[in-house]
C-alpha cells in the first residue's frame, strides 16, 4: 500500500531529490482492513515534517487513522517550534525543507530528549543515508514511502 492511489514520480538520478504527488482520498481505504491489522503496538506521539502539503496531509491522516497522536509542520522553523513546545516519541521528517533541512531538525529533537527519528526523503543514496545516520536519524525511508515499510518501522519503535 502506498500513500496514494496514484503517483507521478520524476527522478533526477541517483541521490537526487524526487518530486511526486499524493492523490486520492484516504477515506477510500479498504474497509476490510481494520486498525488492529495495521496497529504498530502502542500509540505514538509523532511529529510529521513535510513541505509537500498533499503528502503531509496523507501521512498525518493515515497515521492518525491508525491511532497515533499526530502533529505536523511544513518547514524547519515550524518543526523546531513544535519540538520546543511538545514531547514526541517519533519525528518523521523530510530532509529537504524550504527553510532548512531535516538534519538540523533531528539534531534539535535529539538534543531535547529521547526521540526516534525517521527520514522520509527522495535523497536515498548511500552517502545520504550515512549523513542522516550521523545527524541522528534512526531509520531512512525513500520516497515514495510504502505504508507497510513505515508501519514496520513504527512497530520497531513502539516495541
Amino acid at each position: 500500500m502506498t500513500l496514494s492511489n496514484k503517483r507521478v514520480p520524476k527522478f533526477g538520478g541517483r541521490g537526487m531529490k524526487s518530486d511526486y504527488r499524493a492523490f486520492g482520498d484516504l477515506e477510500e481505504m479498504s474497509e476490510d482492513r481494520s486498525r488492529a491489522e495495521y496497529n504498530s503496538g502502542k500509540s505514538l506521539r509523532i511529529l510529521v515534517v513535510e513541505d509537500h502539503s498533499d503528502t503531509l496531509q496523507a501521512l498525518s491522516r493515515l497515521l492518525n487513522h491508525f491511532g497515533h497522536d499526530i502533529s505536523t509542520a511544513d518547514d524547519a522553523r515550524s518543526a523546531l517550534d513544535m519540538i520546543n513546545a511538545k514531547e514526541f516519541d517519533v519525528v518523521l521528517c523530510d530532509i529537504a525543507l524550504p527553510d532548512g533541512n531535516g538534519y538540523d531538525v533531528v539534531v534539535e529533537a535529539k538534543r531535547k530528549g529521547a526521540v526516534k527519528a525517521v527520514a522520509i526523503s527522495g535523497f536515498a543514496a548511500r552517502d545520504d543515508i550515512e549523513r542522516g545516520r550521523k545527524a541522528g536519524f534512526d531509520f531512512h525511508l525513500a520516497k515514495p514511502v510504502d505504508f507497510h515499510e513505515l508501519r514496520s518501522v513504527l512497530g520497531q519503535i513502539a516495541a
